[in-house]
């Protein structure tokens, strides 16, 4: 009987779990939605944001972080254990296969390096208003919560810097990021650059 107990334990922790990632999921296509629609783009032009080329369909397995409950400590999970044990680089490019940037993944952090013949300006939307403000500082608030409830040390937490020359993009330095968002960033940095390019010819 104690273990049925605790089986139907674990399930319906797993279940919450599941159930909050969907929350997310969602919470983040529906912010992409409406950043869409305000910009004036077509309710067929969102649905083709979901789908990735076939030359972004690698994916890049970082381990989890580990969530301890609030009544304990924080686990701190070992640095060998915590990063991706060879370096990978995934091309960025438009659904036309024009080169946008590389996203190069080190062992603590990741490197995302625009194409420089484009000259990516920090000015060019929807870089400000949709990948820093909805995608980055979401995160980041996030991670400052789970801090201030004592489920995430600080040396973990989210973080970003923007390497600019001027206004152009030079490079975007992410850390401490889990499978989950790694799979978002990289949705989120290829379809805001490809939007990006299109603001530019458009010009």
């Amino acid at each position: 009987m104690k273990a049925m107990l605790a089986f139907k334990k674990r399930l319906e922790d797993q279940l919450e779990r599941l159930n909050a990632e969907t929350k997310e999921v969602q919470a983040t296509l529906d912010t992409i939605n409406t950043v869409l629609l305000e910009k004036g783009f077509k309710r067929g032009d969102i649905k083709e944001v979901a789908p990735l080329p076939a030359s972004l369909k690698t994916e890049v397995l970082l381990p989890k972080s580990v969530t301890p409950p609030p009544a304990k400590p924080p686990i701190e999970t070992p640095a060998s254990a915590s990063v991706p044990e060879t370096e990978t680089v995934i091309p960025l490019k438009t659904m036309t296969d024009e080169p946008l940037a590389l996203m190069y993944f080190e062992k603590h952090s990741i490197h995302v390096m625009p194409d420089e013949s484009k000259n990516f300006s920090i000015n060019t939307p929807p870089f400000g208003n949709f990948l820093v403000e909805k995608v980055f500082a979401k995160m980041q608030e996030k991670d400052k919560e789970l801090v201030r409830l004592g489920q995430l040390t600080p040396d973990k937490m989210f973080g970003y810097n923007i390497v600019r020359e001027g206004d152009l993009i030079r490079e975007i330095i992410i850390k401490n990021v889990d499978e989950e968002r790694v799979k978002e960033l990289k949705s989120s940095i290829r379809w805001t650059f490809e939007k990006m390019y299109e603001k530019m010819n458009s010009a």
